[in-house]
């Protein structure tokens, strides 16, 4: 099939999408409003509730924006997650609270799909691996680009053979959750050389993402070949962003990250804490059943302000993020994208 446009974007950047608090409605609005493309992250919501903020999100700007959806994922062992429970439970105790209930879902897939294809945002991308062939179908049918997130070269040939207009192409870099087609990712890739063994199987439209920080990031993936940047833990401290203050404060620090499945059963790149010390090595590959056994605990961490037992999402270059709002950023990132190109022409 012919790939559908990419939505304008001038800046070259992208707000990454990301589930669970940190995306918002302020967000989209003020990362569209400055060039960039905004992202509400679908996951963990109704569909109702993403038509609700879709709705607000347009009654705010006029600025395109994409919405992500997460593509479901095979059950993982009940018994793994029975003794990860009782691992666990004494941690929630100590917050008190119980442990959640860790029961496996697709998150509200189809109907998701089903409200975007109506709504027709700019493009709809999804993670966690190939999504159904009717959602890409629906939403081809509607005129919706998809985006289909990979992690290797392998995946990359497999997304564009289920359709996708464009590959977000995620390095291990990245904070936040694994996006691929499956959670063992053996091969570990950064982002330049993924670009590059990517660009080697498809033609594609490629939006880098992982470890961008700055100007010079971006730069440097559009100068490897990619059409789009794709920043996540940079918005994190913009205050337009939903982030948990002792988050936002501890990307600050020169702390170490690491991959780790203990808050949610599936990998994802985190600032290193107590949770991930003593939780990482036991921890089973059941999302989302280990997501929603752990969401009171880690509920009950935010609101007490304890950065020990909360997913503190990061990537590698968590440092360089700022607390400035997110338009200032994203003309700052262009501009001094600009400005790096510039000065590396032979």
């Amino acid at each position: 099939m012919t790939a559908l446009p990419l939505p304008p974007v001038p800046t070259r950047v992208v707000a990454a999408p990301m589930a669970g608090g940190p995306s918002t409605v302020a967000l989209a609005a003020a990362v569209g409003e400055a060039g960039g493309l905004g992202f509400l992250a679908a996951g963990y919501r109704t569909a109702d509730a993403v038509a609700e903020e879709v709705g607000r999100l347009r009654a705010t700007s006029t600025a395109p924006f994409g919405v992500n959806v997460f593509t479901p994922v095979p059950a993982g062992s009940a018994s793994e997650v029975r003794a990860y429970a009782e691992l666990v439970a004494p941690r929630a105790a100590a917050l008190g609270v119980e442990l959640g209930k860790p029961v496996h879902s697709d998150d509200d897939h189809a109907a998701k799909v089903a409200v975007l294809a109506g709504l027709r945002p700019a493009v709809v991308s999804f993670a966690f691996g190939l999504p159904p062939a009717e959602s890409v179908e629906r939403l081809h049918a509607a005129g919706v680009p998809v985006w289909l997130t990979v992690t290797s070269p392998e995946d990359a040939a497999a997304a564009a053979a289920a359709g996708a207009d464009a590959l977000v192409v995620q390095g291990w870099e990245a904070g936040g959750h694994r996006g691929g087609l499956s959670d063992p990712e053996p091969a570990q890739l950064g982002l330049l050389p993924l670009l590059a063994l990517v660009r080697r199987v498809t033609d594609l439209p490629l939006v880098a993402a992982g470890g961008i920080g700055d100007g010079r990031g971006v730069a440097a993936v559009l100068a490897a070949g990619a059409a789009l940047a794709q920043l996540g833990t940079a918005f994190l401290r913009t205050p337009e962003a939903g982030t948990a203050p002792v988050h936002a404060a501890a990307l600050a620090e020169e702390r170490p990250t690491t991959v780790t499945r203990a808050f949610t059963g599936r990998s994802a790149r985190a600032l290193v804490n107590r949770a991930t010390t003593e939780l990482s090595g036991a921890a089973p590959a059941a999302y989302p059943e280990v997501h929603f056994l752990t969401q009171p605990l880690r509920a009950a961490a935010r609101a007490a302000g304890d950065g020990e037992e909360l997913h503190m999402w990061a990537g590698q270059a968590h440092v360089l993020a700022e607390a400035v709002p997110a338009g200032e950023l994203v003309r700052r990132l262009a501009a001094d994208a600009r400005e790096a190109m510039a000065a590396a022409r032979f």
